[in-house]
């Protein structure tokens, strides 16, 4: 593993030599480690500067290029780097010299998942057998997915692609991946969350401005709140998955930003979320995306009059550790202190509890259909059987990263979906459980501590989230917001969570939070 690590790693450094010595080369202060021109810049202060003409996009995509390679090897976020980046800013620079018109991302360098299709970069899964740099086979999307052809037509400037555990199948690391393990920006000795771990890397190690991450049960939010960062988890349907490596697609997965603040966040959400006619899924979301964008939903007073409820037993029974029990009494005074009421534990006396531990469906069904679906999107050719008789192994046997979902619907026939009767029954119990809590105490939402307690050591552990996986089940948005750290140094994170569909509000509340508070410091990389 340590060979295909390295050779992994030497595959990427090359590429970004081959981008350094093509065009511009930063100054000695732009090239420093600690003294990044870029570090926590936001998307409206980079686009400021280029309509001010302080520098240009391929100044800015050299600089981030020249931080990735001091220290990439150090903390392993990515599996492809974008060969063309600098020439893809070039194109951004001459039309914006020409004033032609620009996409809202016009020259913000991004990150997408390993999970998600780009057109030019093999889909891995994470997963060495289909890893023709871990000597497994190779397979080549011929198109994009949905979500990248919206952010490339918004004038992105997609980086790389960055790192997961095999099959996406970990909320804690990357441990599993054919590339190695990635490291937490925060601390390397901390789990960097899963299975979106290069995303939040390079997100909070200002490796790049923003980020795509995706989740079925917890991959969104579990790296942003270990690596102090912001994650939406938006209600299923809002954003387009077709072109991303399924575990749940029919039933739980959604895709979404990572970013360092609200407001960025935002700016890719609107971007990418809405209806497309290429992704059945997305037709639910049709008279729910804003008009005016969720941008215009950042205020400072939008926790004032609001009402909150707070993480209880009638949610789940798991208890806070002590520490976190500290934070989150000081994060409470902070929203009362915006104007925002709180109710305790207004799940209690449901049932839903109750209810969730003992569910008889959790949404995964549907695999060997949507994983199949997934190959014929790839090439018409392709089928499951296909791919992984020539990669040589199945990942649901032997031990492998899907081991657990070997006896589900569908292995034999995946061409068919499985009867998700029972399945829309318990998400439509868990939503009507929450409608009526909201009603009863007339709440806006809800804010809990993300994890019950510390982001554990790497390999030491798993993440323990407080909402995984009631909102993957329940298809509700979720925020993830930096609150303070733990003494020992990890991030400590809150969510805030509503209905479906109440992106905007949540996000509103976040961003009053965030800006009251500023608890996100940047994390120090070390070589």
């Amino acid at each position: 593993m340590k060979k295909k690590i390295f050779l992994k790693s030497t595959f990427i450094m090359a590429i970004i030599m081959v981008l350094l010595t093509a065009g511009f080369t930063p100054t000695s202060s732009q090239a420093g480690t600690d003294e990044f021109l870029f570090k926590e810049i936001t998307v409206n202060e980079l686009m400021t500067g280029y309509e001010e003409g302080k520098y240009t996009t391929e100044e800015v995509v050299q600089s981030y290029l020249k931080r990735i390679e001091n220290y990439e090897e150090t903390y392993n976020a990515f599996t492809y780097m974008n060969k063309d980046a600098l020439k893809e800013a070039k194109k951004i620079d001459q039309m914006r010299e020409k004033g032609e018109k620009l996409g809202p991302l016009a020259g913000v360098p991004i990150v997408i998942k390993e999970a998600v299709d780009v057109v030019g970069y093999p889909t891995t899964f994470g997963w060495a057998p289909l890893s023709k740099e871990a000597g497994g086979i190779k397979l080549m999307p011929k198109k994009d997915a949905a979500i990248v052809t919206r952010l490339k037509e918004a004038g992105a400037i997609i980086l790389g692609k960055t790192n997961i555990p095999a099959f996406s199948a970990s909320g804690t690391d990357a441990n599993t991946s054919w590339a190695g393990p990635t490291y937490n920006a925060v601390n390397r000795s901390f789990a960097p969350g899963g299975s979106s771990s290069g995303t939040a890397m390079s997100v909070s190690g200002n490796f790049a401005v923003l980020g795509i991450a995706e989740e079925t049960g917890g991959s969104i939010q579990n790296p942003a709140a270990a690596q102090a960062i912001v994650g939406i988890k938006p209600t299923f349907g809002l954003v387009p998955t077709l072109g991303v490596t399924p575990l749940s697609s029919s039933t739980r997965d959604v895709l979404g930003p990572h970013a360092r603040t609200v407001e960025d966040a935002a700016r890719m959400l609107d971007v990418i979320a809405g209806y497309t006619e290429d992704d059945a899924i997305t037709e639910v979301a049709v008279g729910h995306v804003p008009e005016e964008g969720y941008t215009t939903f950042l205020d400072e007073n939008s926790l004032k009059g609001k009402r909150l409820g707070l993480y209880g037993p009638g949610w789940r029974t798991e208890q806070l550790s002590d520490e976190t029990k500290e934070l989150y009494a000081r994060t409470i005074q902070e929203l009362e202190a915006q104007g925002a009421e709180v109710v305790t534990d207004p799940f209690a006396g449901t049932g839903f509890a109750d209810y969730v531990k003992n569910a008889p469906s959790q949404g995964r069904e549907s695999f060997f259909y949507d994983l199949e679906n997934y190959f014929e999107n790839i090439n018409p050719n392709l089928t499951t059987e296909k791919v992984f008789e020539k990669a040589g192994a199945i990942p649901w046997e032997n031990g492998g990263p899907l081991s657990s979902r070997a006896n589900l619907p569908g292995k034999d026939n995946p061409d068919v979906l499985p009867d998700l009767t029972v399945f829309n029954e318990v998400r439509g119990e868990y939503r009507r459980i929450m409608n009526e809590v909201m009603e009863k105490h007339d709440l806006d939402g809800f804010v809990y501590p993300q994890m019950s307690k510390a982001t554990p050591e790497l390999g030491q552990g798993t993440i323990s989230a407080t909402t995984v996986s009631e909102i993957n089940v329940g298809g509700w948005p979720l925020i993830t917001v930096p609150a303070g750290y733990y003494s020992n140094g990890s991030p400590f994170a809150l969510a805030f969570f509503g209905k479906e569909w109440s992106e905007p509000d949540i996000i509103g509340m976040a961003y009053d939070y965030e800006q009251a508070t500023k608890h996100r410091q940047a994390p120090q990389l070390v070589e």
